[in-house]
């Protein structure tokens, strides 16, 4: 086997199980779980670097602006996404935070479409055009659109943009993230410590290692995921990608034992045919090349 396929499918099987992780920690606010991630996922980030000494390139980007303006928001798009995913798991809808990731392959065709100005193929099209249908008739059941999912794939596909023109790659773009987000964090685990609703006062020492755990949890998959992507080609990444939203399908439905209405079944079909239509598209147009 190809060893960049088993390091890219690593990545989405943790993401997958994400939820297993996040389930564990349904005591303590959404909030407060994203703020433990991003200082410790910073402080890990911050030991494999100096392990790697690799410093120089934080010199550079500190003289800057525009570098550390993009990445500010970009920090922003990721945690809007990690809040709005821990909020979906610790309220019964890993359901609809696993759509978000079902539909966010066509919604980075739009992006590319509408903002990089790329072509996308007849093939694409289709596939975005019958994601759309999906979407759509879970929006109708539902009385509303599906927040969260639109949410979760319109941060990320926009997160994923700004790194795909950013200057850093994945190690030292994710460091850059978490150090401009570290501030904030212990501005607020500070704040809740003193207002005594903390983790840190109120749980134990299995819960802090739970959120301590969040570090290395968050930073590995993303450098099993960066090898892999140097390893093998974008048509076999966009088929493994899959792997994570039918893990956190699953879970929702047979673990979690979350409602899923036949009617929604639906709309699910749906999704799940545009991303075949997509993934045999894209391996069609790599074997013609």
């Amino acid at each position: 086997m190809n060893p960049g396929v088993l390091y890219a499918a690593s990545a989405y099987i943790a993401w997958g199980l994400f939820p297993l992780y996040f389930h564990q920690l349904a005591g303590i606010a959404p909030l407060e779980v994203v703020m433990h991630r991003t200082l410790w996922s910073a402080l890990f980030l911050l030991c494999v670097l100096t392990f790697l000494r690799r410093w120089g390139w934080l010199r550079a980007v500190a003289s800057q602006p525009r570098v550390l303006a993009a990445f500010a928001l970009s920090a922003a798009l990721l945690t809007l996404n990690w809040l709005t995913y821990v909020w979906a798991v610790h309220n019964q809808h890993l359901l609809d935070a696993s759509l978000g990731y079902f539909i966010l392959p066509l919604v980075n065709v739009a992006i590319g479409f509408f903002i990089l100005h790329e072509r996308p193929r007849r093939g694409q099209w289709l596939a975005v055009a019958v994601a759309t249908s999906g979407v759509l008739w879970l929006a109708v059941q539902a009385g509303h659109p599906p927040w969260i999912a639109l949410i979760l794939a319109l941060s990320f596909g926009g997160y994923g943009l700004l790194r795909k023109v950013g200057a850093l790659g994945a190690l030292e773009g994710l460091s850059l993230e978490t150090l401009l987000l570290a501030p904030f964090a212990v501005g607020v685990l500070a704040y809740l410590s003193w207002q005594g609703t903390s983790a840190f006062v109120q749980f134990d020492a299995g819960t802090m290692g739970w959120l301590l755990f969040g570090g290395p949890m968050t930073a590995l998959p993303l450098l099993l995921f960066a090898a892999g992507a140097r390893r093998i080609t974008l048509t076999t990444m966009g088929i493994l990608q899959y792997i994570s939203p039918s893990l956190q399908f699953a879970i929702g439905v047979w673990l979690f034992h979350e409602p899923f209405a036949s009617a929604r079944f639906v709309g699910f079909v749906l999704i799940w045919a545009a991303l075949v239509i997509y993934s045999v598209e894209g391996w069609w147009a790599s074997r013609l090349r």
